[in-house]
């Protein structure tokens, strides 16, 4: 079978083409990746244009399209997730919702401590999760949430074990990370430490295999919390009446 994946759920754009049985090792056939300076809206059609040719695949060649569904940046959600809609009905093939936060830890697949992804969420929050592998599958031992990175340090510091940050949120606040984590802990090294729709084409997979697919017309992101736009527009309203 062969998988597109897609990632924009941050200042990364990623378009990856997966081939091989459900679940199984498989191959990146394709890869493009970009995070310099431009809109998903400008980078991302053109990306998988861009590997579908280097491949002579065309939409009706993939089985499943896997998509980085959230948490992230609400319009860079919006731009994959109607990306992999279009595709997915083109293709006439399911959409695989792989949680961002678990992608972005799977860039360690195999580590032996745990990995906590971290996405800035602004507003001096991270969206975060901790996860670790066992038996070689990934396991979460704390669901995405969007929190202060005070707060996710006082869990991590709690459980005592060594933990690896990754993401642009543990960039953001690496001082404050360095300062008060109480356990050993490391930083993923650059080439792993961003979004990447190869490891959301793997683990699409390994969620294929296990029947974790909806229909292109149910998928919608996973946000965490309201818009701006929302925000700002409650102020307007007295919701008690």
């Amino acid at each position: 079978m062969k998988i597109l994946a897609i990632d924009s759920s941050g200042l990364v754009a990623s378009a990856a083409i997966w081939e091989g049985n459900p679940g199984e090792r498989g191959c990146i056939l394709a890869l493009s990746s970009t995070d310099y300076k431009k809109t998903h809206s400008q980078t991302l059609l053109p990306m998988i244009d861009s590997i579908c040719k280097e491949t002579s695949a065309v939409a009706e060649d993939f089985d499943a399209v896997a998509i980085s569904a959230g948490p992230g940046s609400f319009t860079g959600l919006r731009i994959g997730s109607a990306t992999a809609k279009a595709i997915a009905m083109a293709a006439d093939a399911p959409i695989i919702e792989v949680p961002t936060l678990s992608g972005l830890a799977f860039n360690l697949w195999g580590a032996g401590s745990y990995v906590c992804p971290m996405m800035d969420a602004r507003r001096n929050q991270v969206y975060t999760a901790l996860c670790n592998f066992e038996n070689g599958k990934l396991v979460t031992d704390i669901e995405g949430e969007a929190v202060a990175v005070e707060e996710m340090i006082e869990k991590i510091n709690s459980l005592g074990k060594e933990t690896i940050f990754l993401g642009d949120g543990a960039d953001a606040y690496k001082q404050i990370l360095e300062s008060k984590v109480k356990v050993p802990f490391g930083f993923a090294p650059a080439h792993l430490s961003r979004q990447n729709a190869a490891s959301v084409a793997v683990l699409g997979s390994v969620m294929y295999a296990e029947g974790k697919t909806v229909n292109a017309d149910d998928h919608s992101p996973t946000y965490l919390r309201v818009s701006q736009a929302e925000r700002e527009g409650a102020k307007n309203f007295d919701l008690r009446k």
